[in-house]
């Protein structure tokens, strides 16, 4: 594995969903086994490190992020030894490893809140949560009037009348971080997992753990500038480690000076670019955004980073393939409901992948974007199991489209995912999207982002740098990266001429003359 210093500056990084990758006992769920075996596919795709969604002791409330105990593996995953072994073999194949770190909540499961539920009002274990008495005549109205983020209040009562604050689902009760217990515990987490060798730590709603609750709505828990206190310390032990440590935060934020903040040299390696990821398929906001996010990370000398899709998010084909292409939390059932044209969205979805990897900077890879695969969005209503469709009524359809279980080879379901039935059922029309099928056609998504990841390794000025923006027709993203290579990005109607250049690296779609066809990306030697 390499030791170059700064390796996440620049680095493509693979997110894993581990229970849609690989099944290797027939459950129906992916494992450690399946991601061990499938790192040759990995290292051939061409990337630097994988993110590991979490893989902790959970009742799977909320998809593992309601972990039970941080420093152990869910047997549905495999065992200590088998994370271990990864790392190590991970490590062997030059990757790099980061894992998903929740330091908001827990799960209602884990040890501490049993023992605060048992313990009662006002004692210590009760202090590590937000335990509150309720509001009117018998303590029957929760506290205030916030609401989760998953829909529906953000408290719930317990049996002995008190109520306690959870910003996401009921079974996610929330740290009081203002406790110095939360803050011991939390730093000897990462001490654990450090320790076992992982290169890097994603930290979810990395915004949101310091609350005023005497504030209104979100305000109470967001972007308090008490959160950077705790970042702060865990950058003090993170460089303590040999190898170049990363910190990567989950960070919402609109504000661009706020959202900076968080990457000062003091905290936070790198945090994740929405406004890029939410923008819609149109030239003058993705290029705002994009000046944007750099304006924003140059003060603190802190690298972009681009990403198109993640766990949570729909599915990049989907979204660019609707005549309203952003992506809101809000919106996404409204935005469902449109007609969808998937070969449309594949071509964009091309073009973006070559646009997000030339930009300056990190980019990372939601698995299954490389094999262009859509949003699953007829899941029946039996199956769903994403808290944010059950407590939204089904208002929100949730995240389970995007999490459906990856096709790796043959003609039907469970298309080598497992020997049995897939926790989530996969669509008969991926029988052409398979890692099987893409594999050694020129034409495919796959084999493009094979060949975009190598000429990126490649390209000394890909990566990490500077962006020089080159003129260019309405409609259209140029841009130089020194030395000698441009992108050129068509989101018009139009077909546009190619600006001067020695050679085409690269196209998103077959290129018969100069012309750039529409909602097609281009390399270029200059």
């Amino acid at each position: 594995m390499s030791t170059a210093d700064s390796w996440w500056r620049d680095a493509v990084i693979y997110q894993v969903y581990p229970r849609s990758f690989a099944d290797t006992n027939g459950d129906g769920v992916g494992d450690l086994a399946g991601i061990s075996e499938r790192l040759p596919y990995l290292r051939e795709l061409g990337v630097d490190a994988l993110w590991f969604s979490p893989w902790y002791p959970s009742p799977m409330a909320d998809a593992g992020y309601d972990v039970a105990d941080y420093r152990d593996i869910d047997p549905v995953f495999g065992t200590i030894g088998e994370a271990e072994r990864l790392i190590a073999d991970a490590h062997a194949a030059d990757l790099r490893v980061v894992i998903d770190i929740v330091p908001n909540h827990c799960s209602d499961a884990h040890p501490w809140f049993v023992e605060a539920l048992a313990a009662g009002p006002g004692s210590p274990q009760r202090q590590r949560f937000w335990f509150r008495p309720g509001r009117g005549e018998h303590g029957e109205l929760p506290p205030t009037d916030l609401q989760s983020i998953f829909g529906g209040p953000a408290w719930t009562r317990v049996a002995d009348g008190e109520w306690y604050l959870h910003l996401f689902a009921a079974q996610q009760p929330d740290f009081n971080w203002a406790n110095p217990e939360v803050r011991a515990e939390f730093l000897d987490v990462l001490r654990v997992w450090l320790d076992r060798g992982v290169d890097g730590i994603r930290i979810d709603s990395a915004a949101v753990l310091v609350k005023n609750l005497d504030q209104p709505g979100e305000w109470s828990y967001t972007d308090l500038d008490g959160v950077h206190e705790i970042y702060r310390d865990w950058r003090a032990l993170t460089d303590t480690y040999p190898g170049d440590r990363v910190l990567i935060g989950e960070v919402w934020l609109p504000d661009h000076q706020r959202f900076a903040a968080y990457l000062r040299p003091d905290e936070l390696h790198a945090a994740f670019n929405f406004e890029f990821l939410c923008c819609p398929w149109d030239a003058d906001l993705l290029r705002a955004a994009i000046d944007e996010s750099l304006l924003a990370h140059a003060p603190v000398s802190a690298p972009a980073s681009w990403v198109l899709s993640n766990h949570d998010v729909t599915r990049t084909v989907s979204r660019f393939g609707r005549t309203d292409s952003a992506f809101s939390f809000p919106d996404r059932q409204r935005r469902q409901g449109l007609p969808l044209d998937l070969e449309l969205g594949t071509r964009r979805a091309r073009a973006a992948a070559l646009l997000c990897l030339a930009l300056p900077g990190a980019a990372y890879l939601y698995q299954g974007e490389e094999l262009g695969l859509w949003e699953v969005e007829d899941i029946p209503e039996q199956l769903l199991q994403d808290p944010m469709y059950h407590r939204s009524n089904g208002t929100d359809p949730g995240r389970d489209g995007c999490r459906v279980p990856l096709p790796w080879s043959g003609v039907e379901p469970p298309f080598g995912f497992t020997t049995s039935t897939p926790w989530l059922p996969q669509p008969m029309g991926w029988k052409d999207l398979t890692v099987e099928a893409q594999s050694g056609d020129p034409h495919s998504m796959l084999e493009l982002y094979r060949l975009a990841l190598r000429i990126r390794a490649a390209e000394s000025g890909l990566g990490d740098g500077a962006l020089r923006w080159l003129d260019a027709p309405d409609g259209v993203l140029a841009f130089a990266r020194e030395p000698g290579f441009a992108c050129v990005v068509n989101l018009s109607d139009v077909a546009v001429a190619l600006p001067p250049h020695e050679s085409v690296l690269l196209a998103s779609q077959p290129l018969d003359t100069t012309l750039l066809p529409p909602d097609t990306a281009a390399w270029l030697r200059t």
